[in-house]
């Protein structure tokens, strides 16, 4: 089994930064691809950025050259980092941390429990 852990949301100025980050624990060996999340309320989750196991990164088109994703696949385990910078009020959501795992020949998709980010004035 793999659990996640989001941390490092809050309330921020437009214009602002914040740094989140995600700690997997469990069956860290059996993690691939990992990702951010979010969801806006009255809205769909949608994908934010990724990163492959080894180091691939994808952005969506409104937080590229605004967002980084990262990783650091430490000994006992894995974490998840997502910087953001110039946020913008449209930013506002509940970020969700994702990972997939392959154990026992079966593939998981994983999420952690969310950390909202507020960008206001």
């Amino acid at each position: 089994q793999v659990q996640l852990v989001e941390s490092g949301g809050g309330l921020v100025q437009p214009g602002g930064s914040l740094r989140l980050s995600c700690a997997a624990s469990g069956s860290i060996s059996s993690i691939g691809a990992m990702g951010w999340y979010r969801q806006a309320p009255g809205k769909q989750r949608e994908l934010v950025a990724k990163i492959t196991s080894g180091g691939s990164t994808n952005y969506e088109d409104s937080v590229t050259g605004r967002f980084t994703i990262s990783r650091d696949n430490a000994k006992n385990t894995v974490y998840l980092y997502l910087q953001m910078n110039s946020l913008k009020p449209e930013d506002t959501a509940v970020y969700y941390c994702n990972a997939f795992a392959v154990l026992r020949a079966q593939v998981y998709s994983v999420w952690g429990k969310g950390t909202l980010v507020t960008v206001s004035s």
